[in-house]
């Protein structure tokens, strides 16, 4: 396997084979398959590794060794520390090739994507955040979307890599990508919230979950949570979307750090922030972000409290 600064990505290895990273995993493997290629996973629990191997995911061990023979090193992991763990172990520096491309699809902090891009392009070494929206169900079905950050030719050589996994909108900049991911989550978990308020108050009202979701969905009020989230994951109390709290909020959080990096006010995400930070005290650290739905449930949930 050879690298090229110019031509499309053949073969490649993904690092985090977690709830996201499995599905997508299948999608790119068969992608890559195709054209000759291949992919080959990598995580660090014996957990991940079986249920990529249980999907038909070929398992790399030694990760240099891999990576040295791989024109891309795909990311899937939770935050801009895990990403900064995996890049600056010096053997897997060793084993760069100039010309290889790093696409981190987690949600990490735009700020540091742009510095560890730097940092990576001193070694001839080129970084495109590409985070994804769609969820576990999206990963699955391959209709993700993709939001790109990176130099042009850069993208272009992973384009039907993620195209793979969904449909890809290119963002701008290096970090762009991450910046509208964090974004778009901020508005999608006030949305949720303020969903969740709602009918929990028709509820209490005695109102029936079927007719306002009807009547809502029908209306200005819709939205993704009320028209799938609740749904799906609330009305049944299953509250399984296989997206943590945590994970939720550590995304809120970036997006309001950024605004006020750039000298914005963020009073409704600020807000909006503390009250998830509040569920997720009370819920615990293993909490789905649905359950949100059920904190704004409680007798007076405004903080902190054992659910």
């Amino acid at each position: 396997m050879t690298a090229s600064t110019t031509t499309p990505v053949r073969d490649a290895v993904l690092v985090g084979l977690g709830r996201m990273g499995v599905p997508m995993g299948v999608h790119l493997h068969a992608h890559l398959a195709g054209i000759g290629g291949g992919l080959v996973g990598n995580d660090v629990t014996d957990a991940a590794k079986q249920a990529a191997s249980d999907a038909g995911i070929p398992l790399a061990d030694d990760l240099p060794a891999a990576v040295s023979q791989a024109d891309a090193l795909v990311l899937m992991l939770p935050s801009s520390r895990h990403v900064e763990s995996v890049l600056r172990d010096d053997a897997l520096l060793a084993a760069l090739r100039p010309g290889t491309v790093i696409v981190d699809m987690g949600s990490s902090e735009p700020l540091s994507t742009r510095a560890l891009a730097d940092e990576l392009a001193r070694l001839g070494v080129a970084l495109v955040d590409a985070p994804v929206s769609g969820g576990v169900v999206g990963a699955v079905a391959g209709t993700l979307t993709v939001m790109a950050g990176g130099d042009d030719h850069v993208v272009e050589r992973v384009l039907p890599l993620l195209g793979s996994v969904g449909r890809v909108v290119r963002t701008g900049a290096v970090g762009s990508g991450h910046a509208l991911k964090a974004l778009n989550n901020l508005l999608s978990a006030t949305t949720l919230l303020i969903s969740s308020e709602a009918l929990q108050a028709g509820r209490r009202f005695g109102l029936d979950d079927d007719a306002m979701l009807s009547v809502i969905n029908s209306s200005t009020g819709r939205s993704w949570s009320t028209e799938f989230k609740w749904p799906t994951f609330v009305v049944p109390e299953t509250y399984d979307s296989g997206f943590a709290m945590s994970l939720l909020v550590k995304d809120m959080r970036i997006a309001t750090d950024l605004a006020r990096g750039l000298g914005l006010p963020s009073l409704l995400g600020e807000s909006s922030l503390q009250r998830w930070a509040d569920a997720l005290e009370a819920l615990g650290q293993d909490a789905d972000h649905t359950e949100i739905a059920r904190y704004a449930g409680q007798d007076g949930s405004s903080g902190a409290g054992t659910p």
